[in-house]
């Protein structure tokens, strides 16, 4: 019921920046929370950034003072501003969504993964 679209992904040396977008579309009645998590290879996934409704956000440790977590809320849209991006930040990274749909059933969707490679 719910899709989301990322784009924004590529390859960047270390200290370069990139920006990640995710679109969600569908059967939306509103958005509880938005973010982003990764996966390396070998490695399993984890939290990396998520905006809730309530403007409250969370980092991993990892990422703080490096990356942004932003919404646009009239476009069901966040965003993940990555910068002095280092090799162990290569990863694919999923958009997560959760909410309600417009029935008020809650949902959960994700995004098909964009790659990051960073390199030195």
């Amino acid at each position: 019921q719910v899709q989301l679209v990322e784009s924004g992904g590529g390859l960047v040396q270390s200290g370069g920046s990139l920006r990640l977008s995710c679109a969600a579309s569908g059967n939306i009645g509103s958005v509880n929370s938005m973010g982003w998590y990764r996966q390396a290879p070998g490695k399993q996934r984890e939290l990396v950034a998520v905006e809730s409704s309530g403007g409250s956000t969370n980092y991993a440790d990892s990422v703080k003072g490096r990356f942004t977590v932003s919404r646009d809320n009239a476009k069901n849209t966040v965003y993940l501003q990555m910068n002095s991006l280092k090799t162990e930040d290569t990863a694919v990274y999923y958009c997560n969504v959760e909410g309600r749909t417009r029935r008020n059933t809650l949902f959960e969707a994700w995004g098909q993964g964009t790659q990051v490679t960073v390199s030195s």
